[in-house]
């Protein structure tokens, strides 16, 4: 009977160890997830947070806020301009470049090419993005075809005065609407006015222009497949692009382009007061001093200057020159602020936007203002500060 007895106990208690030690085990899984639990923040702490991270939003810069209802940022130099002005065509305008040129209207232009032409001379184009106040623009020359390829990706109208053949095949596309004043043998669209000589002495004004573009039923909006939104890349004014961090700027006071343009002569002077390079110009040797306009007797000055090194061919015995304006990548420079950097530049197309990127590939901020454009001829050389420039 005590035998039995023990063996009971012994069975109860061992129960109760069992049931003692499942309890212990069932208690473990909770004590585990408690930090877990505990670290996971309520709905309120949620809420709270989420409010004090719209608190700390920042308000939008400067550059962002509108000076004005219906103002919107440039594509040409992030300046603020009325919405309408924005969302209509440019137009780009041929003007001569030589000692008898009479040169109205050229400091109002947003962007300003310079190539050379036969004979040594260049030619500017200048593109303008506000050209309701144009009272006396030109004189107006011949254009040629590598300069309407670079209006094509501003979808401008391209403004001349005749060009060679070279040119015809171009014009005669449907998407290139041009303004011809050679054909105008009733001056519907131009006019003579008091000139250095009597051969540049052809201009026209904003209504002549207008006037032409409704006569042909040319459309005032960027075309359907003009997909740039933007053209260049700017800084924003808060923060403009100095060009300190580039190890590898150099600094450059004065751009000359005698060597590249031998008859014009120009070159660009870095004007601290202003932040700006004006442009002076010693046509054929003649000290002119600065490019002035004489609509306004204002200099020529720009925020942002790029050389654009092109490759280009001698196409006949007169000297007409073909330059590759597109499906090619080569190189330029790129100054501001009076420091300058070595670039790349590509244009994959008619009507897209030729890219500049710094030599790790980065696409370039220009800063906000006018830009020029000097076109050289592979092989041709400029210097700054007096010293040749090498490439990297």
């Amino acid at each position: 009977m005590m035998k039995k007895l023990q063996i009971l106990v012994l069975i109860t208690l061992s129960t109760l160890f069992l049931l003692s030690g499942c309890k212990k085990t069932e208690e473990s899984p909770d004590i585990a997830l408690q930090p877990i639990t505990t670290s996971t923040p309520s709905p309120v702490e949620n809420t709270d947070a989420e409010t004090e991270t719209e608190t700390q939003t920042p308000e939008p810069a400067a550059d962002d806020t509108p000076p004005a209802a219906g103002m919107v940022k440039s594509r040409i130099t992030n300046e603020w301009v009325p919405e309408k002005i924005a969302n209509r065509r440019p137009v780009a305008i041929m003007i001569p470049n030589t000692k008898t040129a009479s040169q109205y209207g050229l400091s109002t232009a947003d962007v300003l090419y310079e190539c050379n032409v036969e004979s040594g001379i260049t030619r500017l184009m200048g593109i303008w993005e506000n050209w309701d106040d144009l009272d006396k623009v030109g004189n107006v020359r011949s254009s040629r075809d590598y300069f309407l390829y670079w209006s094509f990706e501003w979808d401008a109208f391209h403004v001349h005065y005749g060009g060679p053949f070279y040119m015809d095949d171009l014009l005669a596309r449907k998407d290139t609407d041009h303004i011809n004043l050679n054909i105008d043998i009733s001056k519907t669209y131009h006019f003579r006015d008091i000139a250095k000589n009597d051969f540049d002495n052809a201009f026209t004004d904003s209504a002549l222009i207008k006037k032409y573009i409704e006569d042909r039923n040319y459309s005032l909006t960027y075309r359907a497949d003009y997909s740039d939104e933007r053209h260049f890349l700017f800084a924003p004014n808060s923060d403009p692009n100095t060009l300190a961090q580039y190890e590898n700027s150099i600094a450059a006071a004065m751009v000359d382009m005698s060597i590249a343009y031998p008859l014009t002569n120009c070159y660009f002077q870095y004007n601290e007061e202003t932040g700006l390079y004006d442009r002076y110009q010693h046509l054929s040797g003649e000290r002119e001093g600065p490019h002035m306009d004489l609509a306004t007797n204002t200099p020529l000055a720009f925020k942002n200057l790029l050389i654009q090194n092109t490759y280009y061919e001698i196409r006949d015995e007169k000297g007409y020159l073909s330059f590759q304006c597109h499906d090619t990548t080569r190189d330029g420079w790129f100054f501001t602020n009076g420091r300058g950097i070595h670039v790349n530049w590509e244009k994959t197309s008619d009507y897209s936007s030729t890219r500049y990127y710094d030599d790790d590939g980065n696409e370039i901020q220009f800063n906000t203002g006018k830009t020029m454009i000097c076109i050289l001829e592979d092989g041709d050389s400029f210097q700054v500060n007096g010293k040749a420039v090498v490439n990297p």
